[in-house]
């Protein structure tokens, strides 16, 4: 599966956001808050285009969720498709993906780690392992981590270091190492930096 292995500083100082969540992404930002390249300082982003913000949301979304642009526009049509409001049901769907609800859960300390934990089986979907990141959960789906997944020093640290609370539509069990898909997320819920009428407005024209 395709994904992006470049240097994550430079998309987020290109973005204006810390897009994985790592301390490289905040220092790099703190130091040269402007986009990269040799003309990256003298640009001011509020001369920007309406196409280019549209663009730069669309992107953030797509490389929060780690995904790619095909996959990205997947979501997006059967987003569009659906009765309600497309932007709410665009982050509804990604906030859905098994890799998500494991970094939601506490367990990962990023998304990516998150999509490695799923890869490698580290992971179950009522009492069965599922290896699939882009799996999509459903109301009263039970996540659980496996056995040997448990006892991992890394999954320990994230759960006692991080200390991270699962969102009011994750109902967490078993010494936080189990969630319950309560309810779909409302837009509320989902803390993403994303302005997804922006991203609507781009893939409508």
């Amino acid at each position: 599966m395709s994904r992006y292995t470049g240097p994550k500083a430079r998309v987020s100082r290109r973005l204006g956001v810390n897009i994985w969540g790592t301390t490289g992404e905040t220092k790099a930002l703190d130091r040269r808050p402007y986009p990269p390249g040799d003309h990256g300082r003298d640009r001011r982003r509020n001369n920007n285009s309406e196409y280019l913000v549209q663009l730069q949301e669309k992107q953030k979304a797509r490389f929060s969720y780690g995904m790619t642009e095909r996959q990205f526009r997947n979501v997006y049509t059967e987003a569009s498709r659906r009765q309600g409001v497309t932007g709410h049901l665009l982050l509804q769907l990604l906030e859905r993906r098994l890799d998500n609800v494991v970094y939601r859960s506490g367990w990962a300390a990023t998304r990516r780690q998150a999509r490695q934990f799923v890869s490698h089986g580290h992971v179950n979907v009522n009492g069965r392992g599922v290896n699939i990141p882009s799996f999509r959960v459903r109301k009263g789906d039970v996540i659980e981590l496996r056995d040997k997944a448990r006892n991992m020093t890394v999954v320990r640290w994230n759960l006692d270091v991080l200390d991270r609370a699962a969102p009011a539509w994750l109902e967490s069990g078993d010494g936080g190492q189990q969630v319950t898909v309560r309810e779909l997320p409302s837009r509320e819920q989902i803390d993403i930096p994303v302005r997804e009428q922006l991203i609507v407005e781009l893939y409508s024209k």
